[in-house]
């Protein structure tokens, strides 16, 4: 079954399928090179069947592996040839799939449970493979060549400009992460930040952070956002829309525009999906983001309307998650041992299949980022983009 699968499909790359019995079946015979080692031909059958749920799955019980060769390579030839478009099941991150409404009812108690899945993952994990600052954002390459670090400084500084930052104002960052960005806009624009998250072990990291560095401009809050309740200038929210579900994001922009005064602004950054509305996988939304579902523009533009929120810029980057996930990928690998030294070698597999898995995503498939800039009235944003420069 899977043969004839594989062999229909591989149109473009080359794929060299290695089973268990010493066989290897090659498929395809041009572009992108990649190697599938099948350790159970059990794995092989599941993945057949449910490739959206199984092809992670298998991965983590050791049902297959790549060899000495590259893990991204094999999924972006399997990606470009197992499109939605094409079979209507397919592994992707955030494929097509009739997944059901139940993880998009995020009420307050679950997103503290769906946060803490993954962001209450030891701090160690994290400092492995994020950059020294711990930003678990996509960051902004202004050249291909620039380091993880000066990349994620790039996006900070930029967000900065789109917030039109003046001394003295005060800020709202929903989703502070480790703080990363809070710190970035204390210490340079000296301001008064107000960081909250639902992750207790980030903000413990935060508030440890905080006092170390000896900020007095900058608080961490373990608060959602519907239970917030203060006004900012500004608000910025860096990689949670995300977490929000479709259903709740009329109530996240209501609570924007509430916590917004009369002459604020908004920046919110988020993964966005560039193609029609579909569900989370199924992997995904078991072992990495629970209740997670990645908007459209389609999705997202009607609630900022409601909201009475003026969309004043609109900005999609392409590939920069990409690169920012292939770095993290690459320093994780490097810290192999470790990574299953403290949580074994499921947990790593699960990892890095995550951050491969969306690498491609970016580069081959539909996700994109948005960058919405928001205010209440005209006047406050200039109206060239000079400014930005």
């Amino acid at each position: 079954m899977y043969l004839k699968l594989l062999k229909h499909n591989i149109k473009n790359g080359i794929l060299h399928l290695h089973l268990p019995d010493g066989s290897v079946h090659t498929f395809g015979d041009h572009g992108l090179e990649a190697h599938w080692f099948i350790r159970n031909e059990k794995a092989i059958i599941r993945i057949a069947r449910d490739w959206e749920y199984e092809l992670g799955q298998t991965y983590m019980e050791k049902g297959w592996d790549t060899g000495n060769y590259s893990l991204q390579d094999l999924l972006a030839v399997l990606r470009t040839n197992f499109s939605p478009r094409k079979v209507r099941k397919w592994y992707s991150p955030f494929a097509d799939l009739a997944f059901g409404l139940y993880q998009q009812f995020n009420k307050i108690t679950r997103s503290y449970k769906n946060i803490a899945h993954h962001y209450d993952t030891d701090e160690a994990i994290f400092r492995m493979f994020l950059d020294q600052e711990m930003f678990y954002s996509c960051a902004y390459f202004q050249s291909e060549q620039d380091s993880l670090e000066q990349a994620q400084l790039n996006k900070a500084k930029l967000i900065a400009k789109k917030l039109m930052l003046q001394p003295g104002m005060t800020v709202l960052d929903i989703g502070c992460g480790w703080g990363s960005l809070a710190f970035y806009l204390a210490q340079h624009y000296d301001v008064h930040v107000t960081g909250i998250t639902l992750s207790r072990e980030q903000l413990r990291v935060a508030k440890a952070e905080a006092e170390k560095r000896n900020l007095n401009n900058v608080q961490f809050l373990l608060a959602d956002y519907r239970e917030h309740t203060a006004s900012y200038d500004r608000i910025v929210s860096v990689g949670m829309l995300e977490h929000v579900g479709i259903k709740s994001l009329d109530t996240y922009f209501s609570r924007v525009n509430a916590m917004l005064k009369e002459d604020g602004a908004a920046l919110i950054h988020t993964i966005g999906n560039r193609f029609t509305p579909s569900g989370t996988n199924p992997w995904i939304d078991k072992y990495i983001f629970p209740g997670g579902r990645i908007p459209t523009l389609s999705e997202v533009s009607p609630c900022i309307e409601k909201s009475h929120l003026m969309l004043t810029d609109l900005e999609v980057w392409r590939m920069h998650y990409s690169w920012t996930l292939r770095e993290w990928l690459r320093r994780i690998e490097s810290h192999k041992e470790e990574v299953i030294q403290l949580k074994g070698e499921s947990f790593y597999r699960m990892w890095a299949f995550y951050l491969a898995a969306c690498d491609m995503s970016f580069e081959y498939a539909n996700l994109v980022v948005f960058h919405f800039q928001l205010a209440k009235k005209h006047g406050v944003v200039p109206v060239r983009r000079d400014y930005l420069q």
